[in-house]
């Protein structure tokens, strides 16, 4: 019963480890100023949270959004 219970906490351990990934780059190297399509429905909040992602992109890494 305790090689099963060893077997199962091994193996879920392999399992998890494989999702942990670093990529070495910093938050400038992939973020991306947020554009909304025409498609999207702009609501209040969300214009919102466009413009504070878009403010930190620009304080932290000095991109602006095109206009």
């Amino acid at each position: 019963m305790k090689s099963i219970v060893l077997g199962l906490l091994i193996s879920t351990a392999v399992t998890v480890s494989g999702c942990a990934t670093t990529s070495g780059g910093s938050y400038c190297d992939i973020a991306r100023a947020i554009r909304p399509s025409v498609q999207d429905v702009m609501t209040e909040d969300t214009k919102r949270q466009i413009v504070a992602e878009n403010e930190k992109l620009a304080a932290l890494c000095g991109v602006r959004a095109a206009t």
